[in-house]
């Protein structure tokens, strides 16, 4: 049966049960409602903004977004973002959908921390992060409704989420902390890892190989 969060009817197609089961037993609760919220609030800004995506893929790229923070999908040699990415595009593809469309998911995916450049893309691309900045930092927070806000955060409940999701990010990365390097993800390292600091990318360039 399908469900209407806000407004926003949330895909009941078999891709869409298969994508939330499989991302059900991988995430804890913190991780499955932030991914739930995601989907509702990107589609909730993409109505603010004209950008008109495709539930379906959308609601794979909400879904998916931070599997690669889960101990089943991380990995040791690339950054979290692309975990995530990674397994979409596999289970797209593996569903039977496109390669046009799998990359458009993918692109969702692993830009959803990259500021600005995700809004000049596909709407499938945006609205992932889009709704990814509405749920943690409270970016176009005043621009839905009070109404909106509390319907989806009834359904899909935010306890102690600020402190909670920082710890999540730590815990996806601390062991490859080097494939944070140009990203915000240097950030959390810095507040949950004793003693740790980002790697500095003038520091990068003043140590370089060249002689000069």
């Amino acid at each position: 049966m399908s469900q209407t969060i806000a407004g926003i009817e949330i895909p009941d197609s078999r891709l869409a049960n298969d994508a939330t089961e499989l991302v059900r037993q991988a995430t804890d609760d913190l991780l499955f409602h932030h991914s739930r919220r995601v989907f509702v609030f990107g589609s909730l800004q993409g109505r603010r903004l004209g950008l008109r995506a495709d539930p379906e893929l959308l609601y794979v790229g909400a879904m998916f977004h931070d599997l690669g923070l889960t101990e089943r999908y991380r990995r040791d040699d690339q950054r979290f973002e692309l975990d995530g990415a990674d397994e979409a595009r596999r289970f797209l593809r593996s569903n039977g959908i496109g390669e046009h469309e799998a990359r458009l998911v993918w692109e969702g995916i692993a830009l959803h921390t990259t500021p600005e450049v995700p809004y000049r893309l596909e709407p499938e691309v945006a609205l992932v992060t889009a709704g990814v900045e509405t749920d943690v930092l409270g970016i176009g927070y005043h621009a839905l409704s009070p109404a909106d806000i509390a319907a989806v955060t009834t359904a899909h409940p935010r306890p102690n989420f600020k402190r909670a999701i920082v710890d999540a990010f730590a815990d996806g990365f601390r062991h490859r902390p080097d494939t944070t390097f140009g990203t915000v993800n240097g950030d959390v390292l810095e507040h949950r890892v004793p003693g740790y600091r980002h790697i500095d990318f003038v520091r990068v360039i003043e140590e370089s190989a060249w002689p000069e």
